[in-house]
């Protein structure tokens, strides 16, 4: 029997992802690496992959209304084969219903057996003809029916009304379900902007300048970039306009010494380079290697031979690089909450408890790190979370045990499309409903003696 390849796929980097809790990120790429997918089949099964769990929450209750059989009693592969489905019939508009029916038919008798295809088809059908009355929580209780509406854990979004208020957590929660921009950082030690775009242009991609920063680039139909000359040629490097907004804000300067306390994947620490010219030294520190290796890698390809890589846990402190460091970057550790966009999945691996615990290490790092700045010189602590205990509390925190730093303002460096009044004060933070980036934040600390 033969069988949808790209949705075969897909249903495999699912199970990968909800039965052997993988990254979403690591599982499609590894499923991905075939030869006898196409272009457009991996095209589609990411796709699916993304877009499923997106709505993982919402579609397990909307399966448990229309299925005889609980959840938790379906066998892992028809009911992700189930899930698959019901991503289809409800969330895209271009698969016929009786494609996203059948193709899950086939795969269930594939996964399953002849009942299986059977309860599979009868689901997909009722939901299929009831999509525009399926009931959802009551909306007496806030929390429950925006958690499932918009797919988040209840205890997410009870914590977000709690900080927010209801309308701003309903607009985050929208943001996080929406497809993100493909951002790409100029590379100006090989090329300039115009110059990019112009070859980007030329190899049939469609891109355009970012919102805010410079060096942005956003690619309107990305596709197989590593094979793009471009990419090989080292003119650019992926990443979020928030993220090139740490090192513009440290302003790093040629010369200089800076650590890179968490360095890996090394965006932020070859944007430092590129800032410097290539001329000073980054020492760029992960704990693990082949971590570290991809941060070699991209050195090589972008043309920078000023970053220095080494194994260093940044809760262990360097004796050697005490009071050595120009300028530091500790981009921490934290519950990645502000690139959900990105990566769905941690919706669902993250705790409230979790959330607790990373800031204690949040709060080791930034101690430890502190100690490698000289007198006079600046560190940005920044997270991929919209957490405040994650971010100014930490900082707060910091500061009221540590008189001889302060934070500095920095609305002198801030991109002319980007006013938050708050960088006068040494501290911005940004939210994907808001300003269209990853939820990221963004402080600046000087030693002052």
């Amino acid at each position: 029997m033969a069988v949808d390849l790209a949705r075969e796929t897909a249903l495999k980097i699912l199970y990968d992802i909800t039965e052997n809790q993988a990254y979403s990120n690591i599982s499609v790429n590894k499923y991905l690496d075939n030869d006898k997918l196409r272009e457009i089949d991996r095209s589609f099964a990411t796709e699916l992959v993304y877009g499923t769990v997106k709505w993982l929450l919402q579609i397990d209750y909307i399966i448990g209304k229309y299925s005889s059989i609980k959840l938790k009693k379906l066998s892992p592969w028809i009911k992700n084969v189930l899930r698959l489905g019901v991503y289809q019939l409800l969330h895209t508009d271009r698969i016929p219903v009786s494609a996203a029916c059948n193709t899950a038919v086939d795969l269930a008798k594939r996964y399953g057996h002849q009942a299986s295809s059977r309860f599979v088809n009868a689901v997909l059908r009722n939901i299929s003809k009831s999509k525009d009355s399926i009931a959802y929580p009551d909306k007496s209780d806030i929390a429950s029916y925006l958690s499932i509406l918009y797919s988040h854990p209840v205890w997410m979004v009870q914590k977000w009304i709690d900080l927010y208020g209801k309308e701003f957590t309903e607009e985050l929660l929208k943001s996080n379900n929406q497809v993100p921009d493909f951002v790409i950082r100029t590379n100006t030690l090989k090329t300039d902007k115009q110059t990019l775009l112009e070859a980007l242009h030329k190899e049939g991609i469609n891109a355009e300048p970012g919102r805010y920063v410079e060096e942005a680039v956003v690619l309107k139909n990305p596709s197989s970039i590593s094979n793009l000359e471009t990419f090989q040629k080292g003119y650019f490097q992926v990443q979020d306009e928030s993220s090139m907004l740490a090192a513009k804000i440290l302003d790093p300067r040629e010369g200089e010494t800076v650590i890179d306390v968490c360095s890996a994947p090394g965006g932020k620490a070859t944007h430092m380079a590129q800032l410097m010219k290539n001329k000073g030294t980054v020492i760029a520190r992960d704990i693990y290697q082949h971590k570290l290796n991809l941060i070699e890698q991209s050195c090589s390809r972008l043309g920078i031979d000023i970053i220095k890589t080494e194994i260093l846990d940044a809760c262990r402190l360097d004796e050697n690089l005490i009071g050595k460091a120009d300028r530091v970057l500790i981009d921490a550790p934290c519950s990645g909450l502000g690139i959900i966009r990105k990566k769905p999945d941690i919706k669902y691996s993250r705790t409230e408890h979790e959330l607790k615990e990373i800031t204690g290490l949040q709060q080791k790092i930034l101690k430890i790190a502190s100690k490698y700045l000289k007198v006079g010189g600046y560190m940005i602590y920044s997270t991929c979370t919209i957490q405040p205990q994650e971010n100014l509390e930490i900082v707060q925190d910091f500061l009221a045990k540590n008189p001889d730093f302060s934070l500095t303002g920095f609305r002198e460096l801030m991109p002319q499309t980007l006013d938050i009044a708050s960088s006068a004060e040494g501290y911005i933070q940004l939210y994907p409903n808001i300003y269209q980036t990853d939820g990221f934040f963004i402080s600046k600390i000087k030693r002052e003696k």
